[in-house]
């Protein structure tokens, strides 16, 4: 597996931030930029080649501690 690039990490960092902060004040901004990481996110290049769905949820779960269920991947929840 190739190691995942620094502007993803931090794009999932950013939308890891941004939901938590959505969940304890949700506002219309806070939903926006969620929404906009989320496409950033799953439009990155690193996803071509193959990459399946579930590498991306487990991607998504790492990213929040493990674990899998609600909120781990952006589009549920």
């Amino acid at each position: 597996m190739r190691p995942i690039p620094a502007d993803l990490t931090e794009a999932l960092e950013d939308w890891h931030t941004t939901y938590r902060r959505l969940a304890a004040h949700p506002c219309s901004a806070l939903r926006r930029r969620l929404i906009r990481l989320s496409c950033d996110v799953l439009s990155h290049p690193y996803w071509g080649g193959g990459r399946s769905a579930a590498a991306r949820a487990a991607l998504f779960a790492a990213g929040r501690g493990g674990g899998s269920g609600r909120g781990s991947h952006p589009g549920r929840g």
